[in-house]
């Protein structure tokens, strides 16, 4: 089990030489490799997304593990701060995701959608705490924490930004998803800060479980989100306020 930090790339997606999960820990492992070992990620956060990563050092725990996920053996939690304070302490969105451009034009190619045409999807999220902070983009913000039941791309991001909660700093399907496009053109600005709040989306992966094997894993919020919410939260979660 890794603890990523966020803006680390778990696998190399291009030829820049950018550092990533995999190169880390192959590096790290070199003498199981060496001795018929291998490196394979089984569940693969997002480059932004922090927290949890289940790692298969051998081809028969990889096979095993990726087994129960695809019949949905693994116990998923992640922890994420929105947009807005959702009006009851658990909701579920059951809502069908598929790639947008298959329906409309975009110009997010990996932007995906609740759409009734799309591959079966279920989120079930509970509210952990409601609290106020006063930014340059709204002052109502929620930490949840999101209880996946399938493994679609981006699905906890899109079923939130689906009930109307976004997760802050999501360039994507955050407040105006031109941010993603400018990001791309220029990089991190002062203006994309103040619309976004954060330089990356505030998505933690915080519990992983297996319990055919009796193993189970947490992670607390990321230092980064945890430093962003401010003692508000840290109120808000001794005073029960949800």
């Amino acid at each position: 089990m890794v603890d990523k930090p966020p803006f680390l790339e778990v696998h190399p997606s291009k030829p820049n030489g950018r550092a990533t999960l995999w190169d880390g820990l192959r590096g790290l492992l070199a003498y199981e490799l060496a001795n018929g070992g291998q490196v394979s990620i089984i569940n693969r956060l997002d480059r932004e997304t922090s927290g949890l990563t289940l790692v298969a050092k051998n081809r028969p725990a990889a096979r095993d593990l990726h087994k129960q996920m695809q019949a949905r053996r693994v116990e998923k939690e992640y922890l994420a701060l929105v947009w807005g304070w959702p009006e009851t302490d658990a909701f579920t969105v059951d809502a069908p995701i598929l790639r947008q451009g298959l329906r409309e034009p975009s110009e997010i190619h990996l932007k995906q959608a609740a759409h009734p045409d799309g591959v079966p999807a279920r989120t079930r999220f509970r509210l952990e705490a409601c609290f106020t902070r006063e930014t340059s983009n709204g002052y109502r913000f929620a930490l949840v924490r999101a209880f996946p039941e399938t493994g679609r791309m981006h699905q906890i991001r899109v079923h939130l930004a689906h009930a109307g909660h976004p997760v802050v700093g999501d360039k994507i399907y955050g407040p105006d998803p031109a941010c993603y496009l400018e990001f791309i053109r220029t990089g991190w600005t002062p203006a994309l800060a103040a619309r976004l709040l954060l330089p990356r989306h505030a998505l933690h992966s915080t519990s992983l479980g297996l319990p055919d094997l009796s193993l189970a894993w947490k992670s607390p919020l990321s230092p980064d989100l945890a430093a962003w919410a401010g003692e508000n939260l840290l109120a808000a979660l001794r005073n029960h306020v949800v």
